[in-house]
């Protein structure tokens, strides 16, 4: 790994991506000396991979995070409009009042008087006077109320909108620079001869073996699985989400799509899907996990197997569970 590209990762990994409430941090990625051997470069380029792989991560991470603000953004807008249109349909009620300033004074139950024929007549009209003064009364309350829900509906709309557009200039940014990184890295592994290429592919997804799955013991564990397995082949790509090209949380979001199960565009989020489950009692569909801070999820399919997509350059492909940095387990369905 070059040092220029080791000072650029450090650089654009700090930036924190800020939306509403929620501020996601990207850990910075470690700097290391310039590799002197063959297994130097070899080790710096796979630590590389999986630092990569965190940060693509986390960059979904906020891109669903983003869009929720986004979607919070136009809900606070639809929220403005109805507030003001509903003041709106008030102003003709208060233009009336304004007009009929003097009911309710002494001017109009003087009025009432002059022109009331009879006593019964008069107490009708000084009752009716009282009904439209207290009827004006809940109309002007109504409407200061609705001046104030629509004042305080435009501004939440504006620091929503600011907000929405603040994280999506960040994401892009972000993204940007993954980008930046990822090609860095690509220049990096591409320096390295084909068998080194081949043994840091290794390190990062695990040997590649013959799928051996087992029957699942859900109808949806059963479809996530061959669905994973349908895209044996298919590419990784940094945030794909299918059809043709994948990484990690994109493939199992894509599997369990097709079983009707919805799950987030990330790693670490979909370990707070479901249930625990210990490695012991894993059964094929169970999400298992990877690194710490989780970066990384594949699916179990049974025989101590799993399917994922797992690194630039190599395609999905099955391998073992127990390829290393396995941290945990969740079942999803059932």
């Amino acid at each position: 790994m070059t040092r220029s590209t080791t000072r650029r990762w450090t650089r654009g990994a700090a930036l924190a991506l800020s939306v509403g409430a929620a501020a996601i941090v990207l850990a910075p990625v470690s700097a290391s000396a310039t590799p002197t051997t063959t297994e130097e470069a070899r080790q710096s380029v796979t630590r590389a991979a999986q630092e990569l792989e965190a940060i693509g991560e986390q960059v979904n991470e906020a891109a669903a995070a983003a869009q929720q603000q986004q979607v919070a953004a136009t809900e606070a807008t639809v929220a403005a409009a109805t507030a003001q249109a509903q003041l709106d349909q008030l102003r003709p009620a208060l233009a009336a009042i304004a007009q009929a300033g003097y009911i309710g004074t002494t001017r109009g139950q003087l009025a009432a008087f002059l022109t009331s024929g009879s006593v019964d007549d008069l107490v009708q009209q000084l009752n009716t006077l009282d009904e439209l003064a207290d009827h004006a009364d809940d109309v002007v309350a109504a409407a200061a109320a609705a001046r104030t829900t629509a004042e305080q509906a435009q501004r939440a709309a504006a620091d929503a909108a600011v907000a929405a557009e603040t994280a999506a200039a960040e994401l892009a940014a972000r993204q940007e620079q993954l980008e930046a990184d990822l090609a860095g890295y690509q220049a990096d592994l591409a320096r390295l001869s084909a068998a080194d290429q081949v043994l840091v592919h290794t390190a990062l997804a695990g040997p590649a073996v013959v799928a051996s799955a087992a029957p699942a013991p859900t109808a949806a564990a059963g479809s996530a699985v061959q669905t994973a397995l349908a895209q044996l082949g298919d590419s990784y790509r940094h945030a794909a989400v299918g059809p043709d090209a994948f990484d990690c949380s994109g493939l199992t979001m894509y599997a369990y799509a097709a079983a009707g199960v919805a799950l987030p565009h990330s790693s670490a989020a979909q370990s707070r899907v479901g249930v625990p489950v210990a490695r012991a009692d894993l059964q094929p569909g169970d999400l298992v996990f990877f690194y710490n801070p989780i970066s990384h999820v594949g699916i179990y399919i049974g025989n101590g197997q799993m399917v994922h997509a797992s690194v630039p350059g190599r395609p999905v492909a099955v391998t073992s569970v127990d390829k290393g940095g396995y941290v945990s387990a969740r079942r999803v369905t059932g």
